[in-house]
């Protein structure tokens, strides 16, 4: 399998401002050794992968996509007999993802989706020779790798690619049941409409997300609420009060259970966000701001610049100019 971390970090470096020669600088390090890192020729070191995470802001997320040398061999051994697959292999796999993941909070798309799509498209060459009981392990993580790359291509607006992703990842997702993953998917669906001013396609999609079968209590709570947004701006104002009033009796038992790892975000502090979109669709512009504002001052402190958050800003400062 591909190790990312010297095209990770040198995009890193560059969205930071920073020339290889002031990085090395920055952390004392000698400037032929980076350059021999990022150009891929040596491996780095645990002490230079952290020194290079601190420097660039990435909260861990960036060191923690290099595979120690015991995950990194076993990782090649699957991947050279994939009939073979173990546990230990998929368990890797999924690790690095949530890095990638956890980079999405702290670097621009753009700076993510070649590393990305390198290691989905290698994950999914793995999952095509993959047998026995981890296949279905695999598949779940082929699933959320796809996926993940569709929100990285809808947030950078390559639509095209992003809608193909997730409707793959939809179908990966439904091979082996997964209602969750499958929700998250079509989620994504109704992000991508809503980047396009199409209140119909946010409607439908997020709605689609809300009855999935499957899908986990706060999925379906900012599912509906988000649909309700697409509703109101349709014109539905109706059809998305009953939205917002279906999805507020799941207020309770959203918040009793812990989000699944693969929509970690999804907080009853998270889900304010969406009620104030909701909000801000039915002209309730007052309690839009009030959701929208103590949504975002709920997220941790580390998802608070996230690059996707740039949007709830954008809703609470029409929501602010209109009430």
């Amino acid at each position: 399998m591909r190790d990312n971390f010297a095209d990770l970090a040198r995009r890193a470096l560059r969205d930071s401002g920073y020339s290889m020669k002031a990085a090395a600088r920055a952390m004392n390090y000698d400037v032929a050794y980076l350059s021999r890192v990022f150009n891929g020729k040596q491996k780095p070191s645990a002490k230079l992968a952290s020194s290079l995470d601190s420097l660039v802001g990435a909260d861990g997320a960036l060191a923690a996509t290099v595979l120690d040398d015991d995950d990194s061999e076993r990782v090649k051994r699957s991947a050279a007999n994939p009939s073979r697959l173990d546990a230990g292999t998929v368990d890797a796999l999924a690790g690095v993802l949530a890095a990638y993941r956890r980079l999405d909070d702290t670097a621009q798309p753009r700076s993510v989706i070649p590393a990305t799509t390198a290691q989905m498209n290698e994950v999914l060459r793995l999952l095509k020779g993959a047998r026995g009981p981890q296949r279905d392990r695999l598949a779940e993580v082929a699933s959320e790798y796809v996926q993940f790359g569709g929100w990285l291509l809808a947030q950078d607006r390559q639509d095209t690619e992003a809608v193909r992703l997730l409707n793959e990842a939809v179908e990966l997702a439904d091979e082996i049941g997964n209602g969750t993953l499958a929700a998250q998917a079509l989620n994504f669906r109704g992000y991508l409409a809503r980047q396009q001013a199409r209140p119909d396609g946010v409607a439908r999609w997020y709605a689609a997300a809300a009855f999935t079968p499957g899908a986990h209590p706060a999925q379906r709570l900012g599912d509906m609420l988000q649909a309700a947004a697409g509703m109101a701006e349709l014109g539905a104002h109706d059809d998305a009060l009953r939205m917002v009033e279906n999805a507020e009796r799941l207020t309770d038992k959203a918040a009793a259970i812990p989000p699944p790892e693969t929509a970690y975000w999804l907080t009853p502090e998270f889900n304010r966000l969406n009620m104030g979109l909701a909000n801000l669709g039915l002209g309730r512009y007052a309690d839009a701001a009030d959701h929208i504002t103590a949504g975002l001052a709920g997220l941790p402190a580390e998802l608070r610049d996230a690059p996707w958050t740039w949007e709830h800003r954008d809703a609470l400062k029409r929501a602010q100019a209109a009430r």
